[in-house]
């Protein structure tokens, strides 16, 4: 048994000194590892995303002055809302009424700071590069059905809460590209048309900063939308 051991020891005093060497070149300035790759520091929206920015992500929802420190430098335009409680399971913390992302939005709506985040990081690193590399032209407006509402998942009386109760989903109709095209979900979802191919893209592009993201092949009441939601649950169908 104590033979058996030394190799484990051997193993854990090689470790320990690897990252004694390690924390002493980064103390000393030797070795230099971009923020990004950091997990203390904070999450930064025009970062290329790596292994770290779920995580980073996720920090944000326990810790609310630290997303609105985030949400400051998305360049979105927004009124911060006071916390509010509308109803059995209704109302939000920490939201933003926002009047513009990157592009125009139309109608303001409001989101949990979470979920603004989540949008900003869709927008920079999937919908703009998916509309330039598919379509030719960055997208300049966001066509939406809103946001906040106290109902039930599909308004059914003896259903949980939705994500809308809490300002935490977004469900998004089509997008007007910068040479005036416009792009919807419903009559543009199905084909092989380049239009179909970028709303395909961005759908699974939402994914990865979504907890729960649904469209016209999850059922008939997204026939005509993206739900894009910030919760408990992941799916994305």
């Amino acid at each position: 048994m104590k033979a058996g051991r030394r190799p484990l020891r051997g193993l854990l005093l090689a470790l320990a000194v690897a990252i004694a060497a390690l924390a002493y070149a980064l103390g000393q300035g030797h070795l230099r590892i971009e923020d990004r790759w950091k997990p203390w520091t904070p999450l930064r929206i025009d970062d290329r995303p790596n292994l770290l920015t779920p995580l980073k992500l996720r920090r944000l929802a326990h810790d609310a002055p630290l997303c609105r420190a985030v949400l400051a430098t998305t360049g979105f335009r927004y009124t911060a809302l006071p916390d509010r409680e509308t109803g059995p399971g209704c109302g939000f913390d920490n939201a933003v009424q926002i009047r513009a992302t990157g592009v125009a939005v139309g109608a303001p709506f409001s989101l949990s700071c979470r979920a603004a985040v989540s949008l900003a990081l869709w927008e920079r690193h999937s919908l703009q590069p998916e509309a330039r590399a598919r379509l030719g032209q960055p997208v300049a407006r966001i066509e939406h059905f809103g946001s906040y509402a106290c109902r039930n998942v599909y308004g059914r009386p003896d259903a949980r809460r939705s994500r809308h109760a809490t300002a935490d989903a977004f469900d998004v109709a089509g997008f007007v590209l910068a040479d005036g095209r416009r792009i919807r979900v419903r009559g543009d979802w199905d084909g092989d048309s380049a239009e179909a191919r970028f709303l395909h893209a961005v759908h699974r592009g939402a994914c990865r900063w979504f907890d729960t993201v649904l469209g016209p092949d999850y059922n008939a009441a997204h026939a005509d939308h993206l739900h894009l939601d910030r919760g408990r649950f992941g799916l994305c169908r």
